[in-house]
């Protein structure tokens, strides 16, 4: 099916067109049709499964087919409202409306904290169709008089799980108590904890409901392989695997945001081009560091799990978990970042003894036994784990190539600072 049989209007089509896109993804193909309708929709839907253009070409059409006049004397009202957990996603999926809608007469702007409020207070005193908020800053702009919600014809709840991971649900009430009762609702989440279950059937009215790529699948496109490495030689095995040229464009997760600093200085005093992005980092520093990784500037970005969800990063090669996480859906959302519309990717993570319990959780949702990878030569490796380690087969080297050296080291205990994972602060410590 191509984007011309969905019903979409003629600068739409242009500007997919002018996008470089030729056939929908399976959730476009089957959203675009009732969201045109106007039907309500909850999606479960992976990211990199193409849900932004699903929702946005559909929100566009809607409103430039019925155009609205604003009061004398007033902007232009909000008109679609699209809440997301983070900074960067907000970020991005103003951009893409930005992008679908060239060809038509609407505005959209993204409203976030981390930066001044000015441009934002500016924006909306101009009039805007298409917000694109996090909640604490959207809240805030409302409690100001700056933002107005008594227009708003479609709601979009993206990364909804995350969101209530992220302790953001009783801003969303706050925020949904602000909007008309007559209007369009879309849920999009990647997995539907009862919290979110409640939300969307307070929320959502005979709603289409959608499933791709359920969570618990992880990309056929990715290659997935287990270092079996005790935790001092995380670092060192990362180095050596940093020099082969085949890692083109590289994300490294961590479970800290003071461990993705380690390892980036570590990089960077070996040479490495690496930088980090997490929440202690400046909204400045955070957009500089994917510009530089989007432009090939730097080939590592080391992130915590602020960018395992979102993020539309083109032609990552590899994925590496440098720390194990101790959700499986965050395993997913992890090696999404490679293996992209139909590329292959390639994904490493890196087990210590302590982690052995939360790679078997995730093996167990992905009904999947990951291969154990031979390590490289590596300063006092340790021997091959006993008891509790997996016995698949050892696969080749990061390269394709035999290593110097075979080891599977059985891991030492981490800190509790390092490895234990913290409890999510409250969402007024959380504002995005």
């Amino acid at each position: 099916m191509s984007f011309s049989k969905l019903g979409l209007i003629p600068p739409l089509l242009q500007a997919i067109a002018d996008a470089g896109y030729t056939v929908p993804s399976p959730i476009q193909s089957q959203a675009i049709g009732p969201l045109l309708e106007g039907r309500d929709l909850m999606g479960i839907s992976q990211t990199g499964t193409g849900k932004t253009a699903a929702f946005a070409l559909p929100l566009l059409q809607r409103m430039h087919q019925s155009p609205q006049r604003p009061a004398k004397g007033r902007p232009r009202p909000i008109r679609t409202l699209v809440v997301t957990p983070t900074r960067e996603l907000a970020a991005q999926v103003s951009e893409s409306f930005q992008t679908y809608g060239s060809h038509l007469r609407l505005s959209c702007c993204s409203i976030y904290g981390g930066v001044g409020m000015g441009p934002q207070v500016s924006a909306l005193a101009r009039g805007v169709d298409t917000v694109v908020a996090c909640p604490g800053r959207l809240l805030d702009l409302i409690n100001q008089g700056h933002a107005r919600l008594d227009q708003v014809e479609a709601l979009v709840l993206d990364e909804a799980d995350r969101m209530f991971d992220m302790g953001f649900l009783p801003d969303l009430k706050r925020i949904i108590s602000r909007l008309p009762a007559k209007r369009q609702n879309l849920l999009f989440s990647a997995t539907m904890p009862e919290a979110i279950r409640s939300l969307a059937e307070s929320v959502l009215r005979d709603p289409v409901r959608l499933s791709v790529a359920p969570v618990s699948s992880a990309a056929e496109t990715v290659s997935q392989g287990i270092f079996y490495v005790n935790k001092p030689n995380k670092l060192p095995l990362l180095q050596e695997l940093a020099r082969n040229p085949e890692i083109q464009r590289c994300l490294v997760f961590t479970r800290t945001k003071h461990g993705a600093d380690k390892v980036v200085r570590k990089l960077s005093k070996d040479g490495v081009g690496a930088a980090a992005i997490h929440g202690n980092k400046s909204q400045g520093q955070r957009q500089r560091a994917l510009e530089e990784f989007r432009s090939g500037k730097i080939r590592i970005l080391v992130a915590s799990d602020l960018a395992s969800r979102g993020l539309d990063i083109d032609e990552v090669s590899h994925v590496i978990n440098f720390d194990i996480p101790n959700e499986p859906e965050t395993y997913v959302h992890r090696i999404g970042r490679t293996g992209r519309a139909g590329a292959s990717g390639i994904a490493w993570s890196f087990c210590d003894d302590e982690e052995k319990k939360w790679l078997r959780d995730i093996e167990k949702m992905i009904n999947k036994r990951l291969p154990a990878l031979e390590l490289p030569h590596l300063p006092a490796a340790s021997e091959v784990p006993t008891s509790g380690s997996n016995q698949t087969p050892a696969a080749k080297g990061p390269a394709g190539r035999p290593p110097r050296r075979q080891g599977q080291g059985q891991g030492q205990n981490e800190s509790q600072r390092d490895g234990q994972r913290r409890r999510q602060p409250r969402a007024g410590r959380n504002r995005r």
